[in-house]
């Protein structure tokens, strides 16, 4: 794909265990892509890998990772820290983890945004990036401590502090597996919006084959370290051909 905003054909292993084989994706621009995978499948791997980040983990990758047509594997750390971020926006899967429980919600945004800009922001940029995820962007909201949100907000400002450069993808981890179901569809919610209001493209991870097909454009089955299947939704629930993928929607709840 010439014009892909993410391009990606890697191997990862820790010592001599491979842990992914060959996993390749194309996304384009303003499309989504779901990665569905059991735990142990190679998920994090996955994530960590792209991010260039597995080598902090004992892990080694392999293979070319793309962003825009500029490759990312080889580049030195100075630069890796910049494209984090700036070209590829982050959503890991825990807010209460991924953020300083003590640290305003303003102070989150400045140090987000001074990580890449010399420049301080326009008066309204993180209300605008607030009120993008559905939070308020009054003074009292960006005064309160992220211990103080709900899990539901907290997540949503990851969100936002990880859209906050506009970067051409978003990656999404397993950001929604923590949340309950009414939680869980505000924030699928958001990621559909955003990504038809921004056109970012996204790689949405989850081991969950419903939320990820509510949201996709297309669906890419990783089991054991290989992408075994990929195609639209409607492929994937009506007619799947690997058998993990017809056990995986056997095994999906059905309405009573």
């Amino acid at each position: 794909m010439i014009n892909a905003a993410l391009e990606f054909n890697i191997s990862a292993r820790y010592g001599k265990t491979e842990v992914l084989h060959e996993v390749a994706a194309c996304i384009a621009p303003g499309e989504i892509l779901g990665l569905v995978g059991l735990s142990g499948s190679g998920k994090s791997t996955l994530a960590l890998s792209l991010l260039q980040l597995l080598k902090y983990r004992g892990g080694e990758v392999s293979g070319s990772i793309r962003i825009g047509g500029r490759e990312l594997a080889g580049l030195p750390n100075r630069e890796l820290r910049a494209t984090r971020g700036k070209l590829i926006g982050y959503v890991p899967q825990n807010a209460a983890s991924a953020l300083n429980d003590r640290l305003r919600v303003c102070t989150l945004l400045e140090e987000t945004w001074l990580a890449h800009a010399r420049q301080r922001p326009a008066a309204d940029v993180f209300q605008s990036a607030l009120e993008r995820v559905n939070l308020p962007g009054s003074s009292e909201f960006l005064h309160r401590r992220a211990g103080e949100l709900s899990t539901g907000q907290g997540q949503r400002l990851l969100i936002a502090l990880a859209l906050l450069h506009q970067p051409a993808v978003l990656l999404a981890d397993e950001p929604t597996s923590a949340l309950d179901a009414i939680t869980q569809a505000a924030v699928l919610d958001v990621f559909r919006g955003l990504n038809r209001d921004t056109g970012t493209a996204v790689l949405f991870i989850s081991h969950d084959l419903l939320a990820v097909a509510s949201l996709s454009h297309r669906v890419a089955i990783l089991h054991k370290g290989r992408i075994v299947e990929s195609g639209p939704p409607q492929q994937i629930f009506h007619a799947p051909i690997h058998p993990f993928t017809q056990q995986l929607v056997r095994a999906m709840p059905r309405p009573l």
